[in-house]
């Protein structure tokens, strides 16, 4: 298969930023990839799939076929949900402590039977005596008497504290603190972040001292039907309270918005930023309506405005 990078040029004073070029990356079949992580020359992303699916690529373009996490089902997979079918949602992965943290998804459609769990490696390099992906079990659970839904998990690392965002629909995106020996729960405590109607796929990217949470309001999955879109907002203190640009509180259904449907891109959705060579890039998903609604990843660079928002050049 062959993939197209396209140089984007753009110039704008009307909302205070100016770019020379944007860089536009369109990619792999992919559905919720997590944050694109680095290691030793190669870039890997993580999706939704049978035992988690993962890419890696050299360039952002050409991606490797899929491979899957974990080649057999757990055991308390099924203790979650019954007859578990292995098809794992929305990872995220970050590293810290010396090694890898994936954290993903195991729930069913419409349910908030649900949970987050955890697998850790020391490389991701397959090729390494070291690779070797250990499950570490349970993060945190939700019942159907819960009033928030465990999964779409994406993680935070804050100089000596860890994090973990999560959430969809029920009373909208939560946020924990995590151990940063074991990666697991720290404490008992909850923090609610924001809520909207339709409301998932969280995720936190700080910044000259702020933390931006941006998060999809809209439906997914319904190919060139989907409505998602990415709002976002932004906190001095990761707990909240997190403010749209303006000045609406996303408790309160705030969330300014990101980005939306463009062009053939339908449905936008699953954010992540990612740092290289000093070049900050946004990436998601999309649906592609040039090919019947298929999901694609999507990577393109991100800018902030004069008063501190994120925003993305698209070409005309």
């Amino acid at each position: 298969m062959k993939f197209v990078k396209i140089l984007l040029i753009g110039l704008s004073c009307l909302i205070g930023w100016r770019a020379s070029m944007a860089q536009r990356f369109d990619a792999a079949r992919v559905h919720d990839p997590s944050t694109i992580v680095y290691e030793n020359g190669k870039f890997y992303v993580f999706h939704t799939g049978r035992g988690v699916l993962f890419r890696s690529s050299s360039d952002l373009t050409n991606w490797q076929s899929p491979r899957s996490v974990f080649e057999q089902p757990l055991r308390w997979w099924n203790d979650v949900v019954t007859n578990f079918n292995g098809f794992l949602w929305a990872p995220d992965i970050d590293h810290f402590n010396n090694c890898w943290h994936l954290y993903y998804s195991v729930s069913s459609w419409g349910k908030n039977r649900s949970a987050i769990g955890l697998a850790v490696n020391k490389t991701l390099d397959s090729s390494n005596k070291d690779y070797k992906w250990e499950d570490k079990g349970l993060v945190i659970e939700s019942h159907r008497s819960d009033k928030f839904n465990t999964i779409d998990p994406a993680v935070l690392v804050d100089d000596d504290k860890v994090w973990l965002v999560f959430g969809s629909y029920w009373s909208g995106i939560k946020l924990i603190e995590l151990n940063p020996k074991t990666g697991k729960r720290m404490d008992a405590q909850i923090y609610s972040l924001a809520s909207a109607p339709e409301i998932e796929a969280p995720f936190i990217y700080k910044r000259d001292g702020y933390y931006y949470l941006f998060v999809n309001f809209g439906l997914c999955c319904r190919g060139i039907n989907s409505t998602y879109n990415i709002r976002v907002g932004r906190s001095k203190d990761v707990r909240g309270p997190y403010l749209d640009a303006d000045g609406k509180d996303m408790q309160n259904g705030g969330g300014t918005l990101f980005l939306e449907t463009y062009k053939n891109r339908i449905g936008p959705g699953h954010s992540g930023i990612f740092k290289h060579n000093g070049v900050e890039y946004f990436s998601y998903h999309y649906y592609d309506a040039n090919n019947n609604g298929r999901p694609r990843l999507m990577i393109q660079q991100i800018q902030w405005n004069n008063n501190g928002f994120p925003v993305i050049l698209q070409e005309k």
